[in-house]
């Protein structure tokens, strides 16, 4: 499949004239619990020769592609666009540029961006898409006696990143289970959201799963942990200017 990958982000940087940065997987497959029929979810940053940013024109930002009955899904931001998503803290991004699996990379650029994410990284922003993300997902499956896995662990896993953002003083990591085990999360709740991870890797997407009372309340505890916490965060500490000069540097 990486084979497949790097011959469709090099066919886009040709058709596109561009040069990818960062290409990796996101999604089920970064996070740690695909399921045997996940899609690829690529996601890259990339930009464009001097010149093309040198003009008052509005031009188009994202590049979008999909492949084999959307099986692979390839999507690009251009490097400004990212910088400016980056001050604000955007948790997408800053999930990309952790990713565990990476398709391609300029690794100076790479380096960069994941300390410039450290100076630009909001709490309040964080917490509020989690936050949002979680109690959107858990609405999803809440009361219902089957619930989709994938659901169940689309509730979790941001109810989780809240719970990191209250507990400690980093970035949320992309990878589930990372947060799982640094966590103070019970034991036996612990073994059980491992034990269906290992279900999970097993079934389809579409596979139907009774409901699980325990991680429910657990999640639910977080959302309310999190609503009540979320408004005494501390905002972005980010500098524009340090963007616009990593900006000019990574044009050269």
């Amino acid at each position: 499949m990486e084979e497949k990958i790097l011959h469709y982000l090099t066919d886009i940087q040709t058709e596109e004239d561009i040069q990818i940065l960062l290409a990796c997987e996101t999604g089920s497959r970064a996070w740690g619990f695909p399921s045997p029929d996940s899609d690829y979810d690529v996601r890259f940053i990339y930009k464009h020769k001097k010149d093309w940013y040198l003009s008052l024109n509005e031009k188009k930002d994202t590049i979008e592609r999909m492949f084999e009955n959307n099986e692979f899904d390839l999507s690009g931001w251009d490097l400004r666009k990212c910088l400016l998503l980056l001050l604000k803290s955007n948790p997408p991004l800053l999930e990309r540029i952790q990713s565990p699996i990476v398709y391609m990379a300029d690794q100076n650029f790479l380096s960069e961006i994941n300390v410039l994410a450290q100076s630009c990284y909001s709490k309040i922003a964080t917490m509020y898409h989690y936050l949002s993300m979680s109690k959107k997902m858990y609405s999803e499956i809440q009361g219902k006696e089957n619930i989709k896995l994938k659901k169940l662990f689309y509730a979790l896993r941001t109810a989780i990143a809240c719970k990191w953002i209250e507990e400690k003083d980093e970035i949320p990591p992309i990878v589930f289970q990372k947060m799982l085990n640094e966590l103070t999360i019970e034991t036996h709740l612990k073994q059980r959201i491992l034990e269906l991870i290992e279900l999970k890797a097993t079934k389809n997407e579409n596979y139907l799963h009774n409901q699980e009372p325990e991680i429910g309340k657990f999640i639910e505890n977080c959302i309310v942990q999190a609503e009540n916490i979320s408004k005494s965060l501390p905002a972005s500490k980010g500098n524009i200017e340090e963007l616009n000069s990593f900006f000019t540097r990574s044009l050269q």
